[in-house]
């Protein structure tokens, strides 16, 4: 089986229909390790009254008490949604070295913010794009009915 990242954002879009399920905006978010997935989380906003319980950020949390680490050099954070500039922030602090994402934020992600973005973290977008952005458009549509 070929471990590519379609096969890893596969995983992140299982844990945004989870979100989903729990009324929760359907983001999912994998960390992967040397080839290997070392954490999954999805959006908890609601379910722990929490605003910053974003799947970005519950995603890094888990990873670093798996690796025993602050840092997650050589990790690839995978996400169904452009991560916002607080996950952004998350992302520079624990040094990951490469996003994944499905579907632009233009209004809350971090490419929308006039900041200055580290040229180290690679990013990549637009992995299961289509996949992603219907699940998120019916969550918002059925939230507005």
């Amino acid at each position: 089986m070929v471990k590519n990242d379609t096969y890893f954002m596969k995983f992140a879009l299982s844990q945004a229909k989870l979100a989903k399920e729990n009324n929760e905006v359907p983001v999912g978010a994998v960390v992967v390790y040397e080839n290997n997935i070392i954490s999954r989380a999805h959006n908890m906003v609601e379910l722990l009254n929490d605003s910053t319980a974003h799947a970005e950020i519950l995603a890094i949390t888990s990873a670093s008490d798996y690796l025993n680490s602050k840092y997650l050099q050589g990790c690839t954070l995978y996400t169904t949604l452009e991560p916002c500039i607080m996950c952004y922030g998350a992302i520079y602090w624990s040094k990951i070295s490469r996003i994944v994402y499905a579907v632009d934020d233009p209004e809350k992600g971090y490419k929308s913010q006039k900041i200055q973005l580290d040229k180290k973290i690679q990013e990549k977008s637009g992995v299961l794009e289509l996949e992603s952005k219907d699940l998120i458009d019916k969550f918002f549509k059925k939230l507005r009915n």
